[in-house]
C-alpha cells in the first residue's frame, strides 16, 4: 500500500512515519521510523508541521480519528525530556559517523599507496627482480602487520578511481582476502605473509595474455579459453627466470585454478595434491572473480557470489577455507545493496563482526547532503534488512547518491593509523 497523508493531530505510537522537513530540522535518526511513545507524538507536532506521512503496511496501528479541533500542544518535562535524549543521541551519531568517515578515509589513502606499490612491484619484476621482490615483501610486512594488531578485522568497501588496471586490484583483493582467511585457520605471521605474497603474483603470467583475451566481453572462444590458462605456465616460467622470490609462489601460480574434484587445471590435481596455500588463495580468487567477470551476463555482486560458491562450489574448494571467506564477508558483503524494514535503501559499507546480519549501512536520505548520509549499524529490534537489491535496478537518483561501485575492492581497518 502507498503512503498517505495526515494532519499530526491524528498521529500516535505505533504509526510508520515520513516527516516532511529536513533531516537537520528534527531531533529524530531518520526522515522515516516507527513512533515509539507519546512523547514522540508531541515532539512531531511541535515541529510547526501540519501533515505527516503514514505507511499502514509498516504501522502497528492505525491513526486517530480526525479531530474537528486540533489538540492543545503542551511541552511537558517528559516531552522536552525525549527531544533532548533525541538530539543528544542524534548528535552523538553524526560525530561517530564523522570519526568512521575519518577511519574510512585513512583506509582509503593506504589502499591506494599498496595498489601503486604493488604497479611499482609489477613494473620492476623483469627489469630489477631483487629490488621488486625486496619492495613486494616490505608491503606484505605492513599490511600483515595491520591485520594481526586487531583483534577483529573490519573489511570496508574502497571507492575505485580506475576500472582499468584489473590485476592490481585483483591481486590486492585476493591478497587481503587470502590473509584473513590465513589468520582465521591460525597460520603464524611467517606462515599468512607466504600467503599474502603468493597471493600478490598468483596472476602474474596474464601480462602475457592478449589484452583483447583478457578484456572481451563475450563469451571466449574455446582456442581464446585455452590461451588464458597458459597464464599459470606463463607465470611460473616468469617467476622461475626472476629467481628471487620464494618457492611457494611458483606452487600458488601452478595451482591457484586446481580443485579438489579434479576438474581444474592444469594438471587436474584432487584434494591434497593441491598445496594448502594455493587452497586458500584459490577460494578468494574465485570469489573476485565472480564479482568481477570479463563478461557482464556472468558478472555478480559479492551477495549472490558467496551464495554461488556456497550451493554450487562446496566439493571444488576447501569447507574451512570457504566457511572462514563467507564469515569474514557477511551476509551481506561490503558493497551490497539492500533494502531496510522501514523501506529505505541502503550500501553495505562495513561489515559488523559482532552480528553478520546487522552490517554498516549508508542510507540514502534525499533530505541529508550525499556527504553526509547516514552510516548506521543495523539493530534486528530496530532495523534490519529485507532484501538485496542489484544495482542496475535502482532509479538514477538513488544510484548516483549510494554510488555503489562497478569495481568491488576491500581492505583493512588500520585503528593504529
Amino acid at each position: 500500500m502507498a503512503s498517505i497523508k495526515i494532519s499530526v493531530d491524528r498521529l500516535q505510537p505505533g504509526l510508520h512515519v515520513r516527516l516532511p522537513v529536513k533531516w537537520n530540522d528534527h531531533p529524530f535518526l531518520f526522515n522515516v521510523f516507527k513512533i515509539k511513545s507519546q512523547e514522540q507524538v508531541r515532539i512531531i507536532r511541535q515541529l510547526g508541521i501540519k501533515f505527516v506521512h503514514i505507511n499502514p503496511d509498516l504501522s502497528d496501528v492505525a491513526p486517530l480519528p480526525a479531530q474537528q479541533q486540533p489538540p492543545v500542544i503542551i511541552a511537558d518535562a517528559n516531552t522536552r525530556s525525549e527531544s533532548e535524549r533525541l538530539w543528544d543521541e542524534k548528535q552523538q551519531r553524526i560525530e561517530e559517523l564523522s570519526a568512521y568517515r575519518r577511519r574510512v578515509s585513512r583506509c582509503e589513502k593506504e589502499f591506494d599507496r599498496s595498489l601503486a606499490r604493488i604497479r611499482n612491484v609489477m613494473t620492476k619484476l623483469r627489469s630489477r627482480p631483487e629490488l621488486a621482490t625486496k619492495e613486494a615483501k616490505l608491503l606484505v610486512d605492513d599490511i600483515v602487520e595491520s591485520l594481526l594488531s586487531e583483534e577483529e578485522v573490519t573489511l570496508h568497501l574502497m571507492g575505485s578511481k580506475s576500472e582499468f588496471e584489473d590485476i592490481y586490484f585483483h591481486s590486492l583483493n585476493v591478497s587481503v582476502l587470502s590473509m584473513i582467511i590465513a589468520k582465521a585457520k591460525g597460520l603464524d605471521a611467517a606462515a599468512i605473509k607466504s600467503v599474502a605474497m603468493a597471493a600478490l603474483f598468483h596472476d602474474i603470467g596474464k601480462i602475457k595474455i592478449p589484452s583483447s583475451i583478457l578484456r572481451k566481453t563475450t563469451p571466449l572462444t574455446e582456442p581464446e579459453t585455452n590461451y588464458l590458462k597458459l597464464h599459470t605456465k606463463y607465470g611460473s616460467d616468469i617467476v622461475q627466470s626472476i629467481g628471487t622470490l620464494p618457492e611457494e609462489v611458483t606452487v600458488v601460480i601452478e595451482q591457484h585454478h586446481e580443485l579438489l574434484d579434479g576438474s581444474g587445471y592444469p594438471a587436474g590435481l584432487q584434494g591434497d595434491e593441491i598445496n594448502s596455500v594455493a587452497q586458500i588463495i584459490s577460494v578468494a580468487n574465485a570469489f573476485d572473480n565472480l564479482c568481477h567477470h570479463q563478461n557482464p551476463q556472468e558478472k555478480k555482486i559479492p551477495y549472490t557470489a558467496l551464495s554461488y560458491l556456497y550451493k554450487h562450489a562446496k566439493s571444488l574448494y576447501n569447507q574451512e577455507n570457504l566457511s572462514i571467506l563467507i564469515k569474514y564477508m557477511g551476509v551481506y558483503p561490503p558493497g551490497t545493496v539492500v533494502k531496510l524494514s522501514n523501506e529505505m535503501i541502503g550500501l553495505v559499507v562495513s561489515i559488523n563482526s559482532a552480528n553478520l546480519l546487522c552490517p554498516n549501512v549508508l542510507i540514502y536520505d534525499p533530505t541529508v547532503p550525499k556527504l553526509q548520509a547516514p552510516i548506521v549499524t543495523l539493530d534486528p529490534n530496530e532495523l534490519k534488512v529485507e532484501s538485496v537489491i542489484h544495482p542496475e535496478r535502482l532509479p538514477e537518483e538513488i544510484r548516483e547518491y549510494l554510488n555503489p561501485r562497478a569495481r568491488i575492492s576491500y581492505y583493512l581497518e588500520d585503528n593504529k593509523v
